[in-house]
């Protein structure tokens, strides 16, 4: 392909992303209130009671369920989007590699889905830890933006850092990777993950990086023995 048909394929990519993410957010934006109450879960474990979070201005709680439906519609479309990655990605493969499209939107998805979901098994750990550290005097009085936003973040973040053994697994089938080359620079991948893991994360608490960064470890060394078993 030339660099405009290049350029142009990535614009067909990004038109129908984009779009699938729109029909998602509408989607999203529907399902709001059910998936506030899932995002709340996590607050509501540590301090409990009937109020759980508080907004200050009139307009909050719209911009707040829009943002949770903004964040749903992505959710909700990455099967789409992650299909148009692979199309885009396909052509700089060997013909026997395409035959894992289905397998990596599916891994994708799985992936990110389990990021979440480890997400919140990690936020109440972090809660506890950031809203109990110091003085009994001084009590955690939780905003709904600031919240929601802290959640987000942290979903955004283990959700996509998942996806860091399908990556390597796609590096290994373009050849840009092989296992060798990852075994013999793995410390340099692990420093390299706990600094990652301690610059994305909110808060300055040393255990949320360390939930993250230890599950990245254990999938750095699956995508070793996945890589190893694809180019056999």
């Amino acid at each position: 392909m030339t660099v405009l048909e290049h350029l142009e394929e990535l614009r067909r990519v990004l038109i129908i992303s984009l779009i699938s993410w729109a029909v998602g957010t509408i989607i999203g934006f529907a399902i709001s209130g059910f998936v506030l109450e899932i995002l709340l879960q996590p607050v509501r474990a540590v301090i409990g009671g009937q109020h759980i979070v508080y907004f200050t201005g009139p307009i909050d709680k719209f911009f707040l369920y829009f943002k949770v439906g903004i964040f749903t519609g992505f959710i909700l479309s990455s099967p789409v989007i992650l299909w148009q990655v692979w199309t885009f990605v396909a052509p700089g493969l060997h013909r026997n590699e395409r035959r894992f499209a289905v397998g990596f939107v599916a891994s994708a998805v799985g992936l990110f889905v389990a990021g979440i979901l480890f997400a919140f098994f990690a936020m109440p750990i972090a809660l506890r830890f950031l809203t109990g550290f110091g003085s009994s005097d001084i009590q955690y009085f939780p905003l709904a933006d600031r919240y929601i936003n802290f959640v987000l973040i942290v979903i955004a973040i283990f959700g996509v850092t998942f996806e860091l053994p399908l990556a390597l697994t796609m590096l290994g089938l373009m050849g840009i990777v092989t296992p060798a080359f990852l075994r013999q620079r793995r410390l340099w991948f692990w420093v390299g993950i706990f600094i990652g893991a301690n610059l994305f994360t909110p808060g300055v608490d040393p255990f949320t990086p360390l939930l993250l960064a230890v599950p990245l470890i254990l999938l750095f060394e699956v995508s070793i023995l996945v890589i190893s078993a694809l180019r056999r």
